[in-house]
């Protein structure tokens, strides 16, 4: 319960923030070692900042494959699709549509959908989280904020009930205890220090 003068950001996970300091235990990292892949995914993805400036998760039409929504605006998932792209020529709305055309029973059945979609599946986190599960992804959620390596994939759960992915930079916050998330949660992409803000769902590295 929180007492008078506490807001939800006194909290972590539901602990108290004296508690939670101590669990976290929040020194220092120390200067982060970036493969050079890892750099150029977070290239590719702070290279987004100031030219995406809006959030918007409207269904749209797209091209396929190599399809996007304007340069201008997208969600948390475009962030990445528009790095790999960029970084690797890696099309997650083609891979990950042959993926489903070929093993759709193993993906989210949660919005109704009767076959593939190319034009919104790999815009929707939980499809991605079983993308990169299925490529041998998934890494184990560190124990540490010192544990998290630039180039990570993060997938969050943020208010309400909404998931959230973004990738994290070789950039450490103002108190350099921990590394911070280039993501788009509203505002356009960004890099910000939000990792200690919302519960963790999922660690991926994926690197090809």
């Amino acid at each position: 319960m929180m007492t008078p003068g506490t807001t939800r950001r006194h909290f972590i996970f539901g602990l108290p923030a004296a508690a939670a300091a101590v669990a976290l235990s929040p020194r220092a990292i120390a200067a982060p070692v970036v493969e050079p892949a890892a750099a150029k995914l977070i290239a590719s993805a702070e290279a987004q900042i100031g030219v995406t400036t809006l959030y918007d998760a409207s269904y749209q039409r797209l091209t396929f494959p190599g399809g996007d929504v304007a340069a201008d605006r997208g969600v948390c998932t475009d962030v990445v699709v528009r790095a790999y792209r960029v970084a690797f020529g890696f099309d997650l709305q083609q891979r990950l549509n042959a993926d489903m055309r070929a093993h759709g029973s193993v993906y989210p059945r949660r919005w109704g959908l009767t076959r593939p979609d190319p034009n919104i599946d790999h815009r929707r986190v939980p499809n991605l989280q079983t993308f990169f599960t299925r490529q041998g992804a998934e890494r184990p959620r560190p124990a540490t904020e010192a544990e998290w390596q630039p180039g990570d994939l993060v997938t969050l759960m943020v208010p309400v009930g909404r998931p959230h992915i973004g990738i994290i930079s070789a950039t450490p916050n103002a108190g350099g205890t921990r590394l911070m998330l280039v993501h788009n949660i509203g505002r356009g992409t960004q890099v910000e220090d939000v990792l200690d803000q919302f519960p963790v769902t999922g660690r991926y590295r994926f690197l090809p």
